[in-house]
Protein backbone atom coordinates (compact mmCIF):
# COMPACT_ATOMS: atom_id res chain seq x y z
CA UNK A 1 0.00 0.00 0.00
CA UNK A 2 1.33 3.75 -0.69
CA UNK A 3 2.10 5.35 2.37
CA UNK A 4 4.24 8.04 0.49
CA UNK A 5 2.95 11.56 0.04
CA UNK A 6 5.08 12.17 -3.02
CA UNK A 7 2.49 12.34 -6.18
CA UNK A 8 -0.04 14.45 -3.86
CA UNK A 9 3.23 16.86 -2.77
CA UNK A 10 4.46 17.16 -6.40
CA UNK A 11 0.82 17.96 -7.93
CA UNK A 12 -0.51 20.73 -5.26
CA UNK A 13 2.73 22.37 -5.66
CA UNK A 14 2.51 22.76 -9.27
CA UNK A 15 -0.94 24.05 -8.78
CA UNK A 16 0.20 26.41 -7.21
CA UNK A 17 3.31 27.04 -9.32
CA UNK A 18 1.05 27.68 -12.12
CA UNK A 19 -1.76 29.64 -10.29
CA UNK A 20 0.78 32.01 -8.89
CA UNK A 21 3.82 32.00 -11.25
CA UNK A 22 7.67 33.10 -10.35
CA UNK A 23 8.59 36.64 -12.83
CA UNK A 24 12.44 37.10 -13.48
CA UNK A 25 13.52 34.04 -15.14
CA UNK A 26 14.81 30.22 -14.95
CA UNK A 27 16.15 30.85 -11.53
CA UNK A 28 13.09 32.75 -10.08
CA UNK A 29 11.12 30.08 -10.98
CA UNK A 30 13.23 27.51 -9.30
CA UNK A 31 13.36 29.36 -5.97
CA UNK A 32 9.26 29.84 -6.46
CA UNK A 33 8.87 26.32 -6.65
CA UNK A 34 10.98 25.66 -3.65
CA UNK A 35 9.34 27.80 -1.52
CA UNK A 36 5.90 26.20 -2.80
CA UNK A 37 7.27 23.10 -2.01
CA UNK A 38 8.29 23.41 1.26
CA UNK A 39 4.52 24.81 2.09
CA UNK A 40 2.95 22.24 0.38
CA UNK A 41 5.67 19.35 2.16
CA UNK A 42 4.40 20.94 5.72
CA UNK A 43 1.11 21.22 5.01
CA UNK A 44 0.47 17.81 3.60
CA UNK A 45 2.50 16.51 6.51
CA UNK A 46 0.40 18.60 8.88
CA UNK A 47 -2.77 16.73 7.08
CA UNK A 48 -1.55 13.26 7.25
CA UNK A 49 0.56 12.97 9.92
CA UNK A 50 0.62 9.05 10.02
CA UNK A 51 1.82 6.58 7.25
CA UNK A 52 -1.72 5.00 7.80
CA UNK A 53 -3.05 8.45 6.72
CA UNK A 54 -1.44 9.13 3.95
CA UNK A 55 -1.86 5.64 2.49
CA UNK A 56 -5.88 6.32 3.00
CA UNK A 57 -5.51 9.59 0.87
CA UNK A 58 -3.48 7.35 -1.48
CA UNK A 59 -6.23 5.23 -1.72
CA UNK A 60 -9.38 7.57 -1.70
CA UNK A 61 -7.87 10.17 -3.86
CA UNK A 62 -6.95 13.76 -2.57
CA UNK A 63 -10.04 15.35 -4.41
CA UNK A 64 -8.15 17.47 -7.09
CA UNK A 65 -8.41 20.95 -8.81
CA UNK A 66 -11.57 21.79 -9.31
CA UNK A 67 -12.41 23.50 -6.53
CA UNK A 68 -9.10 25.33 -6.61
CA UNK A 69 -9.40 26.04 -10.07
CA UNK A 70 -13.43 28.22 -10.04
CA UNK A 71 -11.80 30.05 -6.75
CA UNK A 72 -8.72 31.22 -8.97
CA UNK A 73 -11.22 31.54 -12.52
CA UNK A 74 -8.62 28.60 -13.84
CA UNK A 75 -11.40 26.71 -14.22
CA UNK A 76 -12.71 28.72 -17.57
CA UNK A 77 -10.24 27.32 -19.73
CA UNK A 78 -10.79 23.72 -20.85
CA UNK A 79 -7.34 21.22 -19.46
CA UNK A 80 -5.94 18.98 -21.95
CA UNK A 81 -5.52 15.19 -20.88
CA UNK A 82 -2.22 15.72 -19.85
CA UNK A 83 -3.07 18.68 -17.92
CA UNK A 84 -5.99 16.82 -16.25
CA UNK A 85 -4.02 13.68 -15.19
CA UNK A 86 -2.48 15.28 -12.51
CA UNK A 87 -4.49 17.89 -11.49
CA UNK A 88 -6.27 15.56 -9.57
CA UNK A 89 -3.86 14.77 -7.28
CA UNK A 90 -3.91 18.23 -6.14
CA UNK A 91 -5.34 18.39 -2.46
CA UNK A 92 -7.98 21.12 -1.76
CA UNK A 93 -6.46 21.44 1.77
CA UNK A 94 -3.15 21.29 1.94
CA UNK A 95 -3.02 23.76 -0.82
CA UNK A 96 -5.28 25.97 1.51
CA UNK A 97 -2.82 25.39 4.29
CA UNK A 98 0.15 25.86 2.30
CA UNK A 99 -1.27 29.29 1.43
CA UNK A 100 -1.60 30.25 4.66
CA UNK A 101 1.93 28.89 5.45
CA UNK A 102 3.25 30.91 2.02
CA UNK A 103 1.84 33.83 3.37
CA UNK A 104 2.29 34.25 7.41
CA UNK A 105 5.83 33.08 8.87
CA UNK A 106 5.10 32.75 12.40
CA UNK A 107 2.49 30.61 11.66
CA UNK A 108 5.04 28.93 8.91
CA UNK A 109 7.56 28.44 11.75
CA UNK A 110 4.98 27.10 13.85
CA UNK A 111 4.19 24.73 11.42
CA UNK A 112 7.51 23.46 11.00
CA UNK A 113 8.25 23.22 14.74
CA UNK A 114 4.95 20.77 14.77
CA UNK A 115 6.08 18.27 12.05
CA UNK A 116 9.75 18.32 13.40
CA UNK A 117 8.02 15.86 16.22
CA UNK A 118 6.12 13.63 13.77
CA UNK A 119 6.64 10.10 11.92
CA UNK A 120 7.49 11.89 8.40
CA UNK A 121 10.56 13.77 9.62
CA UNK A 122 11.84 10.61 11.41
CA UNK A 123 15.57 10.16 10.77
CA UNK A 124 15.65 12.74 8.22
CA UNK A 125 17.35 16.21 8.89
CA UNK A 126 14.50 18.43 7.34
CA UNK A 127 15.11 22.28 6.74
CA UNK A 128 11.97 24.67 5.27
CA UNK A 129 14.61 27.38 5.86
CA UNK A 130 13.04 29.41 2.31
CA UNK A 131 9.38 28.92 4.10
CA UNK A 132 10.05 29.69 7.22
CA UNK A 133 13.39 32.65 6.76
CA UNK A 134 13.32 33.49 2.88
CA UNK A 135 15.85 35.89 1.65
CA UNK A 136 15.35 39.31 -0.64
CA UNK A 137 15.80 37.02 -3.61
CA UNK A 138 13.16 34.62 -2.18
CA UNK A 139 10.46 36.89 -1.61
CA UNK A 140 11.37 38.57 -5.04
CA UNK A 141 11.22 35.40 -7.03
CA UNK A 142 7.70 34.59 -5.21
CA UNK A 143 6.15 37.81 -4.89
CA UNK A 144 2.57 36.59 -6.32
CA UNK A 145 2.69 32.87 -3.87
CA UNK A 146 3.38 35.21 -0.85
CA UNK A 147 1.24 38.26 -1.59
CA UNK A 148 -1.53 37.66 1.40
CA UNK A 149 -4.10 39.48 -0.56
CA UNK A 150 -3.95 37.16 -3.63
CA UNK A 151 -3.43 33.60 -1.73
CA UNK A 152 -6.00 34.54 0.49
CA UNK A 153 -9.12 33.16 -1.06
CA UNK A 154 -7.64 29.74 -0.69
CA UNK A 155 -5.66 30.39 2.29
CA UNK A 156 -9.35 31.33 3.99
CA UNK A 157 -10.77 27.88 3.11
CA UNK A 158 -9.19 25.94 5.26
CA UNK A 159 -6.94 28.32 7.86
CA UNK A 160 -9.27 27.75 11.18
CA UNK A 161 -8.69 24.09 10.40
CA UNK A 162 -5.37 25.12 10.02
CA UNK A 163 -5.15 26.76 12.97
CA UNK A 164 -6.96 24.17 15.18
CA UNK A 165 -4.43 21.77 13.61
CA UNK A 166 -1.80 23.55 14.85
CA UNK A 167 -3.13 24.72 18.56
CA UNK A 168 -6.33 23.05 19.03
CA UNK A 169 -6.95 24.39 22.40
CA UNK A 170 -7.19 27.76 21.29
CA UNK A 171 -8.57 27.81 17.40
CA UNK A 172 -7.64 31.13 16.08
CA UNK A 173 -10.87 31.97 13.43
CA UNK A 174 -8.98 34.60 11.13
Amino acid sequence: MLADLSPLIAATTQWLTCSYPAYGGALAAALGEVQARQAVTVAAWLRYPTPTDAALVAMAGPGGSAGLDWITGADTSPHDADDFAWRTWVDEIVASWAACLLTDSDLARLAVTEIAEGSHATGVPVEFRRLVAPDTQDRQAAALLRHPDLLDPVAALHRPALHARLDPGRALIA
